[in-house]
């Protein structure tokens, strides 16, 4: 998932908008509530520059210090608007000011001196440029249109009937993904990489907007229907930040979920509502207008005024909740370090679900980037539950 916060400080303008009498009071409190629903479920156009490279030379690049380039691990950087791409990796130095790591390699384009883009995935292209393993386009028919994916065969060559379907999250792209295909490639698995609905190389749903997985589970099932009908026996679903949300409704709506063996989800949303009243309290909303906004998503008659064709039920996103509903097998990857999804729905899971969640626990890793900070521990216990399955 591409991470930014689900809302901006607009929300607070517009939430001290009514504060003349009490109709404005709470006209100005629907209407601050309708605009953070509205954020919360509007795709991202923009991906701005977000840290700025203050020098470099031929084996180091120096960042400003922010919260993104002082954590431990390996990363892109996006240049020059997306013409660009290089990697880093160890932290050399720090200050009070800066941050120094390795260069990994140029990717692309010309590093120089200014502002860029920080890359969580590390990968910058599609399978076959970033991982050097061969790869096919391929079109998956949804009921919103043609959807693009990837399709990486196993050692050999040939697909077989263990199929994996991996899907990003918020925001985010198939190169999200990449990072667990030379484990499923090696283990024998054909990896299909997703699209879903209102994602920039994919058509647009009904309204536009996200509707937190109750209606992206169709691009899921359209998928794990591509797969049944290409000669797949048994499907991994595999679940980033949203794609976690998404796949957890394909599990319950989906007929085909018969075929499914084995869930893994990363730094999923097991709960909407935990998240969104997170947002809300880095924002310094109130409380009850963050019900409020949850109760315009999942009401009919707001439907409108928070541009939705459906009404989106938050409550039906709680897998806390709904854990005795569960019926696949688990691995869960969640980081105490997350400040974007925070952590203890995917604990009061795994605890509630014992006999089928297994819970891997990273302490300083950010939001989807367990397997940068420590890639050697990610894709060892991603082997040892595929090869379990």
């Amino acid at each position: 998932m591409q991470v930014r916060r689900l809302v901006s400080r607009p929300v607070l303008v517009a939430a001290a908008a009514g504060t003349g009498s009490v109709v404005g009071v709470a006209g100005g409190t629907v209407a601050a509530a309708a605009y953070f629903a509205r954020k919360v479920i509007t795709p991202d156009e923009l991906q701005p520059d977000d840290v700025e490279i203050l020098r470099h030379d031929a084996g180091t690049v120096t960042f400003g210090l922010t919260p993104e380039t002082a954590v431990p691990g390996r990363y892109g950087v996006w240049l020059d608007g997306g013409a660009g791409h290089v990697r880093v990796g160890d932290i050399v130095r720090t200050d009070a000011v800066s941050v120094t790591r390795r260069l990994l390699a140029v990717d692309r384009g010309v590093l120089e001196v200014g502002p860029a883009r920080w890359n969580q995935y590390y990968y910058w292209d599609r399978p076959s440029v970033s991982l050097e393993l061969p790869d096919e386009d391929v079109s998956i028919l949804s009921d919103v249109g043609p959807l693009p994916a990837w399709l990486v065969r196993p050692d050999g060559g040939s697909a077989g009937g263990d199929w994996a379907v991996l899907v990003h999250g918020r925001g985010a792209r198939r190169e999200e993904t990449l990072r667990a295909v030379p484990v499923l490639r090696e283990a024998g698995w054909t990896s299909l990489l997703v699209s879903y609905r209102n994602d920039r190389d994919a058509p647009r749903g009904p309204d536009g907007r996200y509707n937190l997985g109750l209606s992206e589970w169709r691009d899921v099932e359209a998928a794990m229907g591509y797969a049944v009908s290409h000669g797949a026996r048994r499907i991994l679903l595999l679940g980033w930040s949203m794609g976690g949300a998404i796949v957890l409704q394909t599990l319950d709506r989906s007929p085909l979920s018969s075929r499914v063996v084995g869930v893994v989800l990363d730094s999923p949303v097991i709960d909407w509502g935990v998240v969104l009243r997170h947002h809300g309290r880095l924002h310094r909303m109130p409380g009850p207008l963050v019900r409020v906004a949850t109760d315009l998503l999942g009401s009919r008659r707001s439907r409108r005024l928070v541009g939705v064709r459906e009404p989106i039920d938050v409550a039906r996103t709680d897998w806390v909740a709904r854990a005795d509903e569960l019926r696949h097998p688990m691995l869960v990857i969640a980081s105490d370090g997350d400040d974007f999804v925070p952590i203890g729905p995917a604990v009061a899971l795994a605890g509630r679900r014992p006999d089928l969640v297994g819970f891997e626990r990273w302490d300083t890793a950010r939001h989807c980037r367990e397997w940068n900070y420590d890639p050697e521990r990610w894709e060892r216990v991603l082997r040892a539950f595929v090869e379990g399955r």
